[in-house]
């Protein structure tokens, strides 16, 4: 009897053992599972590996643009497939596409992907405000490289530097025949004339510009001599419309000038126009193809101060004897006397 019981005891004790150890294995896989929740299914997803590709639409955008540079932003989108990716990175670089020269690389940092998902990715370049450009795009997976592609990008030349961009412009006329400047004849006093012009500039944008000023300057055609130059403040321009700048200029008489404005901000030339001042215009002659001198006068043309509507009404009333052709009615006259003299000496001495 009591080798039989000392055999069911350790029986008992053999049994003891592998419960406690069973109750130990489950409690370590219970604790592992609570202390590191995604040990298990990290573990399964390990198993297969991430697909990973480039999205070939790669969109670029000017970030920052300065006089000789340009920072461009790069829209890069990955497509993965799958289970895990670690250590992606992209490297991106630019290079001239007429020259060929490399110009940049921006290496960005991904870090790991899993499941299926697009991951955008961005990458700044600066580069000269130059020329076309190619940017190779290289996908790396843990510094294997396992994806590329490309894209080309021109007109970085035309890009507007932030410091000279402005909504107002030179108001452009459907007729030709109407220039963004015109003149007038303010007054004459000896061989000077006193010029008045004005500028028509419009403001395209959605809010109002201020802060601008018009340089405008009187150059002799022939000699690019500039004959006079005056600055003045353009003020507030309200969004879609169109104002007048005026100002004043004294020039030579008997010459034609080309009249240059410049909108101007903070010392920077955002804008040029130009249009033509003709005080000694001239005209082909019938025969041949030389060209003659007019003799005209400019104070053929002076209108002198603004007219009121008093004035205007008193020149509505004048005949269109007195108001056509200033300056030809004694020309007429005499040139009618002339004729009759003619016509009476030839009768004469006929009879």
């Amino acid at each position: 009897m009591t080798g039989a019981h000392e055999s069911n005891d350790s029986v008992m004790d053999r049994h003891r053992i592998l419960i406690s150890a069973g109750l130990v294995m489950m409690l370590f896989i219970l604790v592992s599972a609570i202390v590191l929740p995604g040990a298990i299914a990290e573990r399964d997803t390990n198993i297969r590996e991430g697909v990973i590709r480039l999205n070939q639409d790669v969109a670029v955008e000017p970030l920052t643009v300065s006089g000789q540079s340009v920072t461009l932003s790069l829209d890069i989108r990955l497509s993965h497939r799958g289970g895990v990716s670690e250590n992606i990175s992209v490297e991106v670089r630019a290079i001239g596409a007429d020259s060929n020269l490399l110009r940049e690389t921006e290496r960005v940092s991904v870090g790991s992907i899993r499941g299926n998902r697009e991951v955008p990715v961005r990458a700044n370049l600066t580069v000269p405000r130059e020329g076309r450009y190619r940017f190779d795009v290289r996908i790396y997976n843990s510094g294997q490289r396992v994806e590329n592609g490309a894209t080309t990008v021109s007109g970085v030349s035309a890009l507007t530097p932030a410091y000279a961009k402005s909504t107002v412009r030179f108001e452009q006329f459907e007729t030709t025949t109407i220039p963004p400047i015109t003149y007038r004849i303010a007054n004459v006093t000896e061989n000077q004339v006193q010029i008045t012009t004005t500028t028509y500039l419009t403001n395209t944008g959605d809010t109002a510009t201020d802060g601008l000023q018009l340089r405008i300057m009187a150059r002799q055609a022939d000699s690019n001599i500039i004959a006079d130059q005056t600055t003045a403040t353009v003020g507030t321009v309200r969004s879609g419309r169109t104002t007048e700048v005026n100002a004043t200029l004294e020039v030579p008489d008997e010459y034609n000038y080309a009249l240059d404005a410049m909108l101007i901000r903070d010392s920077v030339i955002l804008e040029v126009a130009s249009a033509t001042a003709e005080l000694a215009p001239t005209e082909p002659l019938p025969a041949n193809s030389t060209r003659e001198q007019i003799d005209i006068q400019a104070s053929d043309f002076e209108t002198g101060a603004e007219t009121t509507g008093e004035d205007r009404g008193e020149t509505a009333g004048l005949t269109e004897s007195e108001t056509s052709q200033p300056g030809f009615g004694i020309s007429i006259g005499l040139l009618a006397l002339v004729i009759t003299i003619i016509v009476w000496s030839n009768t004469h001495e006929w009879l």
